[in-house]
């Protein structure tokens, strides 16, 4: 499969690379040298008639073992390792691991919150142009939204009045100002840096498909020119586009599995020129839109996306599970952070976390959202 199909309007590439596991198995029992299962992949690009004709003869793509150390190009090869005996191997690290330690306890440890606040579930994380580190959690003893400075230091809280139904997403534009979605509340509001209200939008505790409401949204993302798109994705299937003063421009998506139909539109980014990159959650898919709706190209290579996250020079990484199964079941424990081309969607590296919300700081750490209760912060600091 060449990647650079990804750069081609309406074209769907790839597939999801965890895929497959026990239909790979089953069709080769035992081999007798080291191979990739590479057949499911293979398929995702051929018709149905193809994929037909491939059920009945088995794909064998041979592929050489890499030197000790080295991972294997699963762009061109995805699939799992297989030893000269037959048995399963682990899995490479698409496009190479991803160098980073992590602090497992952001924000607890040392403990600086007020005495007896701890995290509930935490839904989102977003930095801010100091680094200071926002925090959106469900529990009952702490503010919903707690702020700290890169080395866990608690700053300060607010959000509380709000009473919010369902803390989800929270995302920070350029001039600092914090956005959050109450899912079962149906609003977005905008917040000044110190917590101050600025703007509200949709009408709290009231479920619509209106200009003026909305049905549980996920998440918002920032145009280049301040545009606001904001993710109507689990009671709706819909992105909805207002200008910056919060008046409504436009909305598209439908419920469905087809191009530009969405089921649960989880999260979503903007790149420099002004796309939207949108997680079409239980699709396992990434659907991929110019600034005005019009779908350009279709990822299907990158799982169960939870969360998308776009740096101002259009360095991608994303949170993602192998399906949406698993994100359920799972409760987004077994997931991997991905940084992935903007381009082509190729995989440019990758490492386990579990994780509902992903952000990556000015100093390029990545700031990890867990509904275990924790905050994960990876940092470059491999060990030799």
């Amino acid at each position: 499969m060449d990647v650079t199909q990804a750069t081609q309007p309406l074209r769907t590439i790839g597939s999801p690379s965890w895929h497959g596991r026990a239909r790979a198995t089953r069709r080769f029992p035992r081999l007798a040298a080291p191979v990739l299962l590479a057949g499911f992949a293979a398929a995702c690009d051929e018709s149905p008639t193809d994929r037909a004709d491939a059920a009945q003869t088995p794909l064998r793509v041979q592929v050489q073992k890499p030197p000790p150390g080295v991972d294997i190009d699963r762009r061109f090869a995805p699939g799992r390792v297989v030893d000269a005996q037959g048995r399963l191997g682990w899995y490479p690290h698409e496009g190479g691991l991803l160098r980073y330690r992590v602090n497992i306890r952001f924000g607890l440890e040392p403990h600086t919150m007020p005495e007896g606040w701890h995290f509930g579930r935490v839904s989102a994380v977003a930095t801010d142009s100091a680094n200071r580190v926002f925090v959106f959690q469900r529990g009952a003893v702490a503010d919903p939204i707690i702020v700290f400075d890169s080395e866990g230091k608690y700053l300060r809280s607010f959000g509380r009045e709000f009473d919010f139904a369902n803390e989800h997403g929270l995302r920070i534009d350029r001039y600092d100002n914090v956005w959050v979605t109450d899912n079962r509340g149906h609003t977005v509001r905008k917040f000044r840096n110190d917590g101050e209200l600025l703007l509200t939008l949709g009408i709290e505790d009231q479920a619509g498909t209106t200009e003026e409401t909305f049905d549980r949204p996920a998440d918002i993302a920032f145009g280049p020119n301040d545009e606001v798109y904001v993710a109507d994705g689990y009671g709706n299937s819909r992105v909805v586009k207002f200008d910056p003063d919060g008046d409504f421009l436009r909305t598209w998506g439908s419920p469905g599995s087809g191009p530009g139909e969405f089921n649960l539109v989880h999260s979503l980014a903007t790149d420099s020129r002004g796309n939207v990159y949108v997680s079409d959650r239980e699709n396992s898919r990434i659907q991929i839109f110019d600034s005005e709706g019009n779908l350009l190209r279709i990822w299907t290579h990158l799982g169960s996306t939870q969360g998308i996250f776009i740096t101002p020079d259009d360095a991608m990484w994303i949170i993602t599970h192998r399906d949406n199964i698993e994100g359920v079941t799972y409760g987004s424990l077994a997931g991997r952070i991905m940084r992935v081309d903007i381009d082509t969607g190729e995989i440019l590296g990758a490492m386990e976390s579990p994780g509902h919300w992903i952000d990556v700081s000015d100093a390029g750490e990545i700031y990890i959202a867990s509904l275990t209760g924790s905050v994960f912060k990876w940092y470059q600091g491999w060990l030799p």
